[in-house]
Parts: structure tokens; C-alpha cells; sequence
């Protein structure tokens, strides 16, 4: 019982960072006047799991050697990670304040001028193929980091996302993890209709890749149980497909295709400002 206690403790305290990281992206997305905020929202516990319970990183020194690296592919979605490097004492919050004004590195797509940002991405389906460098370099030079990479499911319908992936199984590339935000919509629709990918568990099986899906990807105790089997090995580079919803925290916004790049009006940030703090109360 004492250790169910501990893990119910640790779950909590990871959900109410994901709610106060929510909270920091509102205000950024709204007072910059621009940002992705539906995907910003999808991806959030998969984040935030990934960055305080399982990547093994610290603000000290985000250039030690064998430190893990972490690939943001879907770079349009970056407002989370900035404030999760923030909360991890990369830099101070308030320098968040800056975010998408003219002259701050506080841009709309992770820059490496900012510590613990790895990688430049903006363009989609690229950040797979800088996953598989990592990874094979790691191997080369006989580090034992891990390399993981999230992508969108709309990412997909990128031919070099599957090049990447056919390489990482071809190599043998089994401390590589690709995460899969599948939300079900893109900037132009519903995924399935915009270009279905087909069955994804069995194209990336069909490829070599040891395949976990998730069927609640903004469940934090679900995503700390299947970041845990998948860091297992396989012999195989592992992908979760991890299923979550447009928007989620805020019921005003969930699974809305136009939330995907939008602000909130006044009354609208209002709105999820409060849904927010209903949520915080919760936990």
C-alpha cells in the first residue's frame, strides 16, 4: 500500500504540473497573439511525463554527453516545451514574457539558442531523420543516451518520415523511442480525410518497429505505464502511437479542427482560464 501511495502521489503531482504548464501556454499563445494551442494542449502529457519522470536531463549542464535527447519534430507546437525548459530551471519564467515578440529566440518553432532545445524544426516530417543521426551517433561513439522524437499524426503524410523510419529499423536502432501525438486533426481537417495513414500499428510492425499504442495519450498514469514498457527494449526502435484530443484540459476547445492555429478572443481566453483553474482544483 505504501508504494501504491508513493506512485498515486507522483501521478498527481505530474497532472498538476501539467495543469500549471497549460495555464503558462494560455497566457503565452494569448498575449503573443499567435500559437497552436490545440496541439500545444494534445501533447501535454506526453511532455510532461517524458521531461520530470523518464528523460534523463538536467538544467545544469544540457550539454553533458550522455544526457538524452529529445527531438520536438511537430516544432509548430513548441509552447510546452519552452515552459516545461523554464520549470526545470533552464531559464527564468518570466522570459517567457517574450515569447513571439520581435528580437526574443522565443519563436514559434524550437531554437537551439535557447538551452535544452536540441534541434531547430519548422518544417514537419524532418524531425525523425535527426532522431536516427542522434541515435546512430550514440552507438558510434558507445554513449548510453536515449533519443526520442514526437511527432503529429499529420506529420505522417511525410514521405521522409518513413524514410527515417525504414533506416532506424534497418540499423537496429533500439534506444530510439518515435512518439505519436495522434489527435485525429490537422490544419486542414480530420486526419483520416485530409490523407489517412492507414493502420498505423501494422505499417510501422511491417517496417520493424516494436509498435505500443496508447489508447489515452492525456492520461499521465496510462503514459508513465507505457513510457515504462516501452523503455523495456525490444532489440527494436520503439514507436507509441499515442491517441489523445485537439485540445484537451479545456472542454470549451477539445477535438475542434480550428483550435489547431488559433488565439483566444478575450471571452474565449477568459473561458479556459477558468476551465483551467476548475481543473487545478480537481487534483
Amino acid at each position: 500500500m505504501g508504494f501504491l501511495s508513493e506512485e498515486n502521489s507522483e501521478i498527481r503531482c505530474l497532472e498538476r504540473v501539467a495543469n500549471h504548464i497549460r495555464q503558462v501556454v494560455l497566457d503565452m499563445v494569448y498575449n503573443a497573439k499567435s500559437g497552436h494551442i490545440g496541439g500545444d494542449f494534445s501533447e501535454m502529457e506526453l511532455l510532461i511525463a517524458l521531461y520530470f519522470k523518464f528523460l534523463r536531463f538536467s538544467s545544469s549542464d544540457t550539454d553533458a554527453p550522455d544526457r538524452d535527447r529529445f527531438v520536438l519534430s511537430k516544432g509548430h507546437c513548441v509552447e510546452p516545451l519552452y515552459a516545461i525548459l523554464a520549470e526545470k530551471g533552464c531559464f527564468p519564467e518570466r522570459e517567457l514574457a517574450g515569447y513571439g515578440s520581435t528580437g526574443s529566440p522565443f519563436i514559434g518553432h524550437p531554437n537551439r539558442k535557447i538551452p535544452g532545445i536540441e534541434m531547430n524544426t519548422g518544417s514537419l516530417g524532418h524531425g525523425l531523420s535527426l532522431g536516427c543521426g542522434m541515435a546512430l551517433a550514440a552507438r558510434m561513439d558507445h554513449r548510453p543516451y536515449h533519443t526520442y522524437v514526437l511527432l503529429g499524426d499529420g506529420e505522417l503524410n511525410e514521405g521522409s518520415v518513413w524514410e527515417a523510419a525504414m533506416f532506424a529499423a534497418h540499423n537496429r536502432l533500439d534506444k530510439l523511442m518515435a512518439i505519436v501525438d495522434c489527435n485525429g486533426l490537422q490544419i486542414s481537417g480530420p486526419t483520416e480525410k485530409v490523407l489517412s495513414p492507414g493502420n498505423l500499428p501494422i505499417r510501422w510492425k511491417a517496417i520493424g518497429w516494436h509498435v505500443v499504442e496508447l489508447a489515452d495519450g492525456n492520461d499521465m498514469r496510462a503514459v508513465c505505464g507505457v513510457y515504462e514498457k516501452a523503455l523495456a527494449g525490444s532489440g527494436k526502435p520503439t514507436v507509441i502511437l499515442a491517441h489523445t484530443v485537439k485540445g484537451a484540459g479545456c472542454p470549451s476547445i477539445e477535438g475542434k479542427v480550428e483550435w489547431h492555429h488559433r488565439v483566444p478572443s478575450q471571452p474565449e481566453y477568459e473561458r479556459m482560464k477558468a476551465e483551467l483553474e476548475e481543473g487545478a482544483l480537481l487534483l
